[in-house]
């Protein structure tokens, strides 16, 4: 405002006299900034003295406690020290595993004469799925160990003649990868340049420094397997059986050689198995970096061009997402029935490169409706071209060399990469004027797993076995029920596999695996006088070489003979009289490739018992009872099992197939290093930190690339590490989790249940206290005893309950149903309810109700044990050597006798209902306290309002008040109580008055009232929208009526309650 704006003032310029009290008022303002000033005046001439601030209180972490004891590997765990006061898995675990493995609890011998003597009980056999040697396990290995080794415990605490065979895969492909890596990381040489015999050497090394590694984490997991009986696929008593296989095989024409279409990996230059290709999906134009290429490569397009017909301008279009392979070209198909191309069916195309014929032929896989309905044949190089190849005897050409370069064939691209070339076909294809153009196109590229370079379909001479017969007997097996596959979901990819089978191509072309015992024979061929053209030295007049008619005699081999035998000297034999040639005039030359991995995995299940001899541990383990593994290798390696099984000894390997789910992340995502989330069990049972998890990916294999990537996926999902869970609280987890065809493992679950671990041991510890010194005690005897409590008796049913539903559980393979009954048992039933029901039995109870408690309490504590120790091994001994047992003849709790249905005839089903309705009372009345924050000295008291016969339940009620903080009162309930209903028969009266402010809750609730109203009408407004019904998502329909009910239900409460509060 200006000096010359007019004021908005009624008096104008009048100036207005002021009251007293405002001059009061003025005054005391006055003296108040005259104050101020002076503070700050003083405040700025004196130094500032900084205040001594409290130090915060850091809150104390106690450290876990650890086992410290003396004892020599091999040597019982001295557990004469007291409990420490909280769970730790470093102390828990501790020296019981070599312990276990010394007392020999895990020889199928423990306890007999001989392995053959016989077991009434029965006996149990699996073998492990052996994990590759190439490096450490992850938690897919340790699913499959954790579901193994419950079913294997289980087994042996049943009492039966129990063997777990553990093994390791000498695992071809990815072991020669790592190896010719660290080759060439560390002295810049390939295995070429080596040689054979030193190579495998540097293999052989590498795998004695690096395989105990597995061996180690299978022990730290607890697996309970017989390291006696360890094999190694590549043991000579191994190579010795996969000889053996192979010449019985091929002697009986099951294996045979031919040359076919083969999956061939230019980087590692060998056949690889469909397991090893990788498909990769892409929806349009893509540049993918390919080994070997400085420039990324381009996928995702299909190229069209044009072939001219001979003798005519007309042209015939063609499409292909691999156009370097027109080079490979033989013919054109079209269908049979397409009018366009009839009057072209038997007449030639020109090569317009290569000036080769390529003739239009008629076939009915052709689609007349994708693309120009002409299909380009490149019979060496496509797997639905060779088929066509053979329908119509076309030749089979091949253009590239092992590592993927041009050959000689291939004229002005000789010797060029095959992706190359692409750039410069198109180019001259467009100065011959038949390029048409180029278009996105989604497609599948596939890729080999170990490489990741682009898999190319290679004509090979390679091994085969004839797999037709023995798929069919694998089906019949299954159809009869004579093999059971679990759950069943999975019979139909059994059946889809095996009814559309292919022979299987079993050769490599490595140096690290089992050589083929296969040598070819060179016999003196008959000799033939052929007549040739040879041009003789001096020329014509004209200059032109000169051409003669001459003979000369020429050997002739019209095919490769093959004999398959353990030695040379064997192979000479078999080859003289096989051809009936005398062993001083036949060469030998062995087969350089080495057999698939799966051929020597296909025959783990008795070559570790030393087939072919006929041992004890043959007769004894073969067949097994149980193939465990993952749904992935259904067909590459369980199949393979059942067929050499049934054709090598004429029996199944084993009687049921249990699959269990794949492990993916929390996301759901597959398990990859690239990825970060690929983690070592290890690392969840001991904790480790980010920066540690970063560290062990600079030790990898990995690109620098995918390291980068790696670690932004390692601080996305483990931003503080992962935490120490344990042994116990994994296996336990992954047990729990173990159904459907995935697993997403979430971290945070595996520590919930290391709190579980926490609680067990706390309860045992509390437990324990019941029990004085130097006393000793039985579990009870399938009669019970007279004398023993309600409680008492529920406790036993519970248990009762528990021992069916696990036992049933792994019986059925229902992992998760058994887990949750054991963590039910002990937290619901044992902590929460009959631990806090003993409270006031111990302080005032009678020596009679005291004993029957302690044997009730025993009997709980050691069958509970026991139900959990095939999950749970670490914590269930640590805790089983210190209950008071008054039977100390079983050692260990591993091979102690498991709780069966006819141990525990104890199951009520009507005292377990009606102690269910007293924990709702006592429920009941703990929300009603916990909604007033009644505090735990605030006892209050409780009136049982029944209709009809209640006096059990109030008998019940009476035992377990306790845990409701609560006083059973027999008055009449005065009015003002809160009146909570338990059913339509009973009624708790729970007497507030006195306890809180009446006024002050009405207050409080009214808010809740008020909150909770708003929420009401927001839920009514948009159900009653007109396009609601339409426009919202049926699960949100759903949720918001659920919301809706909910929501009224709680307003009636807070209106009930506010009502009992105005009567107070």
């Amino acid at each position: 405002m200006t000096d010359n704006e007019p004021q908005n003032d009624p008096m104008g310029d009048q100036l207005q006299e002021k009251t007293a009290k405002q001059l009061e008022k003025e005054a005391k303002k006055a003296a108040k900034l005259e104050k101020l000033k002076a503070k700050l005046d003083k405040k700025s001439t004196t130094p500032a003295v900084p205040k001594d601030k409290p130090e915060k209180k850091v809150k104390e972490t106690k450290e876990s406690a650890v086992y410290t004891a003396n004892t020599a590997a091999g040597e019982k765990k001295d557990i004469s020290d007291a409990m420490p006061d909280a769970y730790s898995p470093l102390y828990v675990e501790a020296a019981w595993y070599s312990w276990w493995e010394k007392q020999g609890f895990f020889k199928p011998e423990y306890g007999k004469k001989s392995v053959l003597e016989p077991n009434p009980k029965g006996s149990f056999v699996m073998v492990i799925p052996p994990p590759n040697v190439t490096g450490s396990l992850h938690l897919g290995h340790a699913l499959t160990n954790a579901v193994e080794d419950a079913i294997t415990r289980w087994h042996r605490m049943n009492g039966r003649t129990t063997l777990w065979n553990p093994g390791c895969d000498h695992a071809g492909i990815a072991t020669q990868v790592v190896v010719e890596k660290k080759l060439w990381r560390e002295e810049k040489k390939t295995r070429h340049e080596l040689g054979r015999e030193d190579f495998i050497k540097r293999v052989w090394d590498w795998k004695n420094e690096k395989g105990c590694r597995i061996y180690e984490q299978l022990r730290s997991l607890g697996s309970s397997l017989d390291w006696s009986r360890v094999r190694f696929t590549m043991d000579p008593s191994m190579c010795r059986a996969v000889n053996e296989a192979f010449i019985r095989l091929h002697d009986m024409g099951d294996i045979y050689r031919a040359n076919r279409l083969v999956n061939w990996s230019c980087t590692l230059k060998s056949a690889i198995s469909d397991i090893e290709v990788d498909k990769m999906e892409l929806t349009g134009r893509t540049l993918i970096a390919i080994p070997g290429y400085d420039s990324k490569v381009e996928f995702g397009v299909i190229v069209h061009f044009a072939y001219r017909v001979e003798d005519s301008d007309e042209e015939l279009v063609v499409a292909t997402t691999r156009v370097e392979t027109m080079l490979a070209d033989v013919a054109v198909a079209v269908h049979p029935k397409d009018t366009r191309y009839t009057h072209l069916v038997g007449r030639n195309l020109v090569h317009p490169i290569l000036k080769r014929k390529l003739p239009v032929i008629a076939d009915e896989y052709v689609d007349m409706n994708f693309g120009t309905g002409a299909v380009k044949i490149s019979t060496a190089h496509d797997h639905n071209d060779y088929e066509i190849a053979n329908r119509h005897n076309l030749p089979f050409i091949t253009i590239f060399d092992d590592e993927g370069r041009m050959l000689d064939n291939c004229g002005p691209f000789a010797g060029k990469k095959r992706f190359d070339v692409r750039r410069e076909i198109i180019k001259t294809l467009d100065q011959a004027k038949l390029y048409k153009e180029t278009k996105e196109h989604a497609m599948v590229i596939p890729l080999c797993s170990r490489s990741k370079d682009v898999v190319e379909p290679m004509l090979k001479p390679q091994w085969y076995i004839r797999c037709s017969n023995m798929a069919a007997e694998a089906v019949k097996a299954v159809k009869t029920g004579e093999l059971k596959i679990i759950p069943d979901v999975h019979e139909k990819t059994w059946y889809h596999w095996m009814e559309g089978i292919r022979d299987w191509c079993i050769s490599r072309q490595l140096w690290w695996g089992h050589r083929i015992p296969a040598y070819r024979v060179t016999l003196p061929a008959s000799e033939e006088v052929v007549e040739v053209l040879k041009p003789r030295r001096r020329r014509t007049r004209s200059g032109r070489k000169k051409y003669v008619r001459k003979t000369r005699t020429q050997r002739i081999v019209k095919e490769e003979l093959w004999v398959s035998a353990h030695t040379e000297e064997e192979a000479l034999s078999k080859a003289a009289t096989k051809f009936g040639v005398a062993a001083e005039d036949i060469k030998l030359f062995r087969d350089e490739d080495v057999l698939d991995t799966w051929f020597s995995s296909g025959l783990f299940p008795f070559a570790i018992f030393g087939w072919p001899d006929n041992t004890d541990d043959l007769q004894a383990f073969y067949p097994g009872n149980l193939l465990e593994t993952g749904h992935d290798i259904l067909f590459f390696w369980v199949a393979r099992m059942v067929f050499f099984g049934q054709r090598l000894l004429g029996k199944l390997p084993f009687k049921e197939i249990y699959l269990h789910p794949m492990v993916r992340d929390a996301h759901g995502r597959k398990m990859s290093k690239s990825l970060g989330n690929v983690i070592d069990p290890v690392d969840v049972v001991r904790g480790i930190t980010l920066e540690q998890l970063h560290a062990q990916l600079l030790e990898s294999n990995l690109d620098p690339r995918e390291i980068e990537k790696a670690k932004q996926g390692q601080k996305q999902d483990y931003p503080n590490g992962i935490p120490e869970c344990g042994t116990d609280a994994l296996r336990f987890a992954l047990c729990a989790m173990t159904q459907g065809r995935d697993l997403n493992l979430d971290i945070q679950r595996v520590q919930g249940y290391r709190f579980f671990c926490n609680k067990l041991w706390n309860a045992a510890k509390f437990a324990l206290m019941y029990f004085p010194a130097d006393t000793s005690y039985k579990v009870h005897e399938p009669t019970l005893p007279p004398g023993l409590s309600s409680v008492d008796r529920w406790m036993l049913s519970k248990l009762a309950l528990a021992v069916q539903k696990v036992n049933q559980g792994f019986q059925n393979y229902e992992f998760p149903s058994a887990t949750t009954h054991c963590y039910n048992l002990w937290l619901y039933d044992l902590c929460d309810v009959y631990l806090e029901y003993l409270k006031p039995v111990f302080a005032q109870g009678s020596e009679d109700q005291k004993s029957a408690a302690r044997r009730t309490l025993y009997t709980t504590l050691e069958y509970g044990l026991k139900l959990l120790s095939p999950f749970m091994p670490f914590i269930t001994e640590e805790l089983y050597q210190r209950l008071p047992r008054q039977d100390t003849s079983c050692p260990s709790i591993c091979i102690a006798e498991y709780p069966t249905e006819s141990d525990t005839p104890w199951r009520s089903e009507d005292l377990e209902a009606n102690v269910e309705t007293a924990l709702k009372i006592v429920h009941l009345i703990r929300s009603t306290r916990s909604e007033y924050n009644l505090t735990n000295k605030q006892k209050t008291t409780a009136h049982l309002v029944t209709s009809g016969d209640q006096l059990e339940i109030r008998e019940l009620f009476h035992k377990l008040q306790s845990l409701a903080n609560s006083e059973l009162s027999e008055e009449h309930p005065p009015s003002g109580c809160s009146i909570l209903t338990v059913s339509d028969k009973i009624e708790v009266h729970l007497v507030l008055k006195g306890l809180i402010d009446p006024q002050k809750e009405i207050t409080k609730l009214d808010k809740k009232k008020e909150t909770l109203s708003q929420t009401i009408n927001k839920l009514q407004q948009a159900i009653s929208a007109e396009d609601y019904t339409t426009k919202v998502p049926v699960e949100v329909q759903k949720l918001n009526s659920e919301k809706l009910t909910q929501s009224q239900g709680e307003m009636e409460r807070l209106q009930a309650a506010i009502e009992t509060l105005k009567l107070m």
